[in-house]
């Protein structure tokens, strides 16, 4: 219990999307095997499992690509492929270093594109090792351990020497060279990218109440031309930056007038199927632009939650939905804490000046920390000084607790907070999960009535029912939000790793009575191209494709592994990316 309770600063280490909340372990979705063993997967190297699934076999033309991307020529890589079949990269790789090193290739590969962003060859001269032309020598190469000749291989193609010993590092001697560089490339990304998240003001209109969010598309990433042997990620003047909108109210809320963003959705993203991505909107510097190019340069849907109900949830969603004619669910929710706990208004002080929640969070306050403030209270009268004020707010703020009781506060129960969250009563109670359990769930899960808003567009467009691939289901926010818009679901296949979340969706299935079908699925590293393949078949394909991925590694007040997309939890973004790149393809394949 006390890894779950605290009342001082030095023992609150859960994640939050503010300073002042906590997320915790986003949907529970970390594999026991331990993602950190993996490299950090590009752009182009998700998409070519895709290319994969969709042939009988690699795609050439992608894996020429993937080649091209890493600096060599294009008639050189078509040579090394004929030579080596297309089966084996890491024979391929060889070979073209092998051209290298003999000067069979140039070295200039004035044909690699802007984008790329790994050193070519001719970059890090002050790191190179230029007297090692001959380390392909077999007697040269026996001598050496296997991570120091990939050390070797590696700081030949360009990257730089510390750039290559971390990657092995951290991907392990037993990788491929195309993993190790793609890590390489993954932590450039995500240590070098100066795209940021910067709050922008909303203009507001004459009319109370009306909001414009103040947005545009930018550009494609570009990288200047760099001199210093060194190669540095500078944007550019015209470089594409996402704002987090002042008020965060996304591109409309239910009974506001609002100027809807001119929102063009990219040609590789238009459904089916459709997609709904979610994640904490206070995320480290350019976590939201690399999301954001992964799907499709679709640009955020920024909201919280607190517009909603009566607690603040800072949200960010990449979706290809229809942003007009959306609806809410009916009845609305209370939106202050005095609608939503009346009772409370007899003990309520009058310094206490909150009129919502924070983030409502995956632990809760200890008893320890609630009598030691109805101690203090009690050495003073009403009201107490300023200081005993201020101290007595910042851990109401904190940890949200609520009067129940003259000099007595207490923390939200589970009920309370389902409440909240829009889920219906004992939602989460019973069939053995705990208490501590239940904070858990809950933390990590959707705010229902602001995901429903966004949902509410598929009412319509599915009045027979829908087929939904859920991942990272946590405890079933999308269903229950799609179940309360009044939207049959015919197939829901969940992905989700806990065993509690698994077990409490299953009961409000059955609680419920759905009449279509749900597949209850583990891990979503397990679901490959064979397995979405099959199960389309079998449904007729998805029409949308739903989940938030962990977000451990993005929340704000984690001070110790704040480690952005790169981090070992939140790095299963590029699972729920890669899957729906392969849903779209397979659909794109038989439909």
């Amino acid at each position: 219990m006390e890894s779950w309770t605290s009342d001082s600063d030095e023992d609150f280490e859960w994640g939050s999307d503010d300073e002042v909340v906590d997320e915790g372990t986003r949907h529970s979705s970390v594999p026991p095997s331990g993602p950190s063993q993996l490299p950090i997967p590009t752009h182009e190297a998700i998409t070519g499992q895709c290319d994969k699934a969709c042939g009988e076999g690699p795609s050439r033309p992608s894996l020429v690509r993937d080649f091209i991307v890493m600096g060599f020529k294009e008639d050189m890589v078509v040579k090394a492929i004929e030579e080596n079949g297309e089966g084996d990269t890491e024979a391929i790789l060889e070979t073209l270093l092998t051209y290298k090193a003999i000067e069979k290739a140039p070295s200039d590969h004035d044909s690699s594109p802007n984008y790329c962003s790994l050193p070519s060859d001719n970059e890090n001269t002050d790191e190179d090792i230029s007297d090692m032309d001959g380390f392909e020598d077999e007697e040269f190469t026996e001598d050496l351990s296997e991570k120091d000749r990939k050390l070797l291989i590696l700081v030949e193609m360009g990257f730089p020497t510390d750039k290559a010993s971390s990657a092995i590092d951290r991907c392990g001697p037993n990788a491929s060279l195309l993993e190790l560089a793609d890590s390489i490339h993954a932590a450039q990304m995500a240590e070098e990218s100066d795209c940021h998240l910067r709050e922008s003001p909303i203009s507001g209109s004459s009319e109370e109440g009306t909001y414009i969010y103040n947005s545009q598309r930018g550009r494609k990433r570009r990288y200047p031309e760099e001199t210093n042997c060194k190669r540095k990620r500078l944007l550019s003047d015209n470089e594409s930056m996402i704002f987090l909108p002042k008020p965060m109210v996304g591109f409309s809320l239910p009974n506001q007038r609002m100027t809807i963003a001119n929102r063009k959705i990219p040609e590789a993203a238009i459904g089916p199927p459709y997609f709904y991505y979610e994640n904490v909107a206070l995320a480290p510097k350019g976590a939201w632009e690399t999301i954001s190019r992964f799907l499709y340069d679709i640009e955020p849907e920024f909201v919280d939650s607190k517009f909603f109900c009566a607690a603040a949830r800072k949200r960010g969603y990449v979706h290809n939905l229809p942003i007009h004619n959306r609806f809410p669910l009916r009845p609305t929710p209370p939106k202050t804490i005095q609608e939503v706990f009346p009772m409370t208004k007899k003990w309520w002080p009058s310094w206490d000046s909150r009129r919502q929640f924070n983030c409502l969070q995956t632990c809760v306050a200890s008893a320890k920390l609630t009598e030691r403030i109805r101690t203090e209270l009690e050495k003073y009268g009403d009201p107490p000084p300023e200081r005993i004020q201020k101290y007595v707010l910042d851990e109401c703020r904190r940890w949200n607790l609520v009067w129940v009781g003259r000099h007595k506060l207490a923390p939200l129960e589970p009920d309370e907070i389902e409440m909240l969250l829009g889920f219906p009563r004992d939602h989460t109670r019973g069939g053995g999960i705990s208490r501590i359990n239940r904070y858990k769930s809950l933390g990590n899960s959707f705010q229902v009535d602001t995901v429903a808003y966004h949902l509410s567009v598929l009412k319509d467009m599915f009045p027979n029912g829908i087929t939904v691939l859920s991942l990272f289901s946590g405890i079933g926010g999308a269903e229950v939000a799609l179940h309360q818009l009044g939207i049959h679901l015919k197939t829901v296949v969940s992905v989700e790793i806990s065993d509690v979340n698994r077990s409490i969706l299953k009961s409000w299935w059955e609680q419920t009575n759905q009449t279509g079908e749900l597949i209850d699925l583990f891990d979503v590293q397990e679901l490959n191209g064979d397995k979405l393949e099959q199960m389309i078949n079998t449904f007729g394909g998805f029409d949308l494709v739903i989940g938030g991925s962990p977000c451990n590694n993005l929340s704000g007040s984690n001070r110790y592994s704040r480690d952005g997309l790169e981090g070992k939890h939140s790095y299963l973004f590029y699972d729920y990316f890669r899957i729906l790149d392969l849903v779209k393809c397979i659909m794109g394949k038989n439909f």
